[in-house]
C-alpha cells in the first residue's frame, strides 16, 4: 500500500483534525518512518500539516499517553525508543490483560465473530507487504476481545500492541516468524470457538509469551 493512500484511509477515519494528525503520526512511528529517538520538531509538523501549534501540541500529547512519544525539559518531543527490558514489561502485562480478555469474550463469542476473525487470518496469509502484518494482527486480536464488550480493557490492550507493533513489523519479516504466529491464532481461535476457556488461556499464554522472548531477543541481539 503506498503510503499517500494509507494516509487517505487515516484521514477519512477520523472526524477531528487532532485525530487526524495522532493517525498519521501513530501510522508513521509504527511504520518506522519516524524511528526511535527521532525529534518531532513541532514548528515543522506545524508547517506541514497547516495546523496551529495547539492542536499539534495536543495530537503529541496523546501519542505521548500511548507510549509513543515523550517529551524531554529543553528538548521537546521524541519518539520513543523501546529497551529489551521495556519490551519485556509490555508482554507481561500484555499476559495479564489479555488472558482476563478472552475469558470475559468466550461467553460472548459468536459464530459471525469466529468467521470474521478467520477472515483476518486469510487476508494475513495473502498480504505480502509485511508492513501490514502488524495492523491486520492487531485486527485479529481486536475482534477476539470485543465481545467481552470492555472497551476500556480493549484499548489498555491496543496501547500495548502499539508500543511493540514498529518493532514487531521488522521482527516479523526478518525473523521469518509470520507461520508460526498464524498457526499459533488458529489454535487459539479454534479453542475459542469450542468455548474451552482452559485452553484457550494456555495458548495464548504460549502465544505471548514465545513472541515476548523472541522480540526480548531481537532488541537485545538485532541483525
Amino acid at each position: 500500500m503506498k503510503n499517500y493512500e494509507l494516509k487517505t484511509q487515516i484521514k477519512s477515519s477520523y472526524r477531528t483534525l487532532p485525530g487526524m494528525l495522532i493517525g498519521i503520526l501513530r501510522e508513521e512511528i509504527l511504520s518506522g518512518q519516524l524511528s526511535g529517538g527521532a525529534q518531532l520538531k513541532q514548528e515543522e509538523l506545524a508547517s506541514r500539516f497547516n495546523v496551529s501549534m495547539s492542536v499539534l501540541r495536543e495530537a503529541l500529547k496523546s501519542l505521548e499517553a500511548e507510549g509513543l512519544v515523550r517529551f524531554y525539559p529543553n528538548r521537546g518531543a521524541t519518539v520513543t525508543e523501546l529497551t529489551a527490558e521495556e519490551a519485556q514489561e509490555i508482554f507481561d502485562i500484555r499476559l495479564f490483560l489479555e488472558l482476563g480478555a478472552i475469558e470475559l469474550t468466550i461467553p460472548n463469542l459468536t459464530p459471525e465473530d469466529v468467521s470474521q476473525a478467520e477472515e483476518i487470518l486469510e487476508a494475513i496469509d495473502a498480504e505480502p507487504h509485511s508492513i501490514r502484518w502488524g495492523e491486520l494482527n492487531w485486527q485479529f486480536h481486536e475482534v477476539l476481545y470485543r465481545p467481552a464488550n470492555r472497551p476500556k480493557l480493549l484499548s489498555l490492550i491496543q496501547n500495548m500492541h502499539n508500543n511493540v507493533e514498529r518493532y514487531m513489523r521488522l521482527y516479523l519479516s526478518a525473523m521469518h516468524y509470520q507461520k508460526d504466529s498464524q498457526q499459533e491464532h488458529r489454535a487459539i481461535l479454534q479453542t475459542c470457538a469450542q468455548g474451552d476457556v482452559q485452553a484457550a488461556q494456555r495458548l495464548l499464554r504460549e502465544h505471548i509469551t514465545a513472541a515476548g522472548a523472541r522480540l526480548v531477543g531481537y532488541l537485545s541481539h538485532p541483525l
